[in-house]
């Protein structure tokens, strides 16, 4: 992670989704892995209108590359 800007990640948005729906274990796989199984859990858990339009479009702004990579990096610490 070479940009910190917040709290440690790319932006606000990255660390956010990481922290609401990856933290703890559900951010294994790549990038776009990690953005589909958001958009899933915002569908699965919310009812379509205004708000789960507004939490999907705030995905637009996650950085998933960052994510997937954490979860990778963080894998291969507990596997060495």
């Amino acid at each position: 992670m070479n940009d910190t800007n917040y709290n440690g990640w790319t932006n606000y948005a990255t660390w956010r989704v990481n922290l609401e729906l990856f933290d703890g274990g559900y951010g294994y796989g790549d990038g776009h892995a990690c953005k589909e199984l958001a958009e899933a859990l915002i569908e699965e858990s919310t009812s379509p209108g205004f708000g789960r339009d507004y939490a999907l479009a705030f995905l637009a702004d996650v950085n998933w590359h960052e994510i997937a990579e954490h979860y990778q990096d963080e894998e291969s610490e507990d596997a060495a």
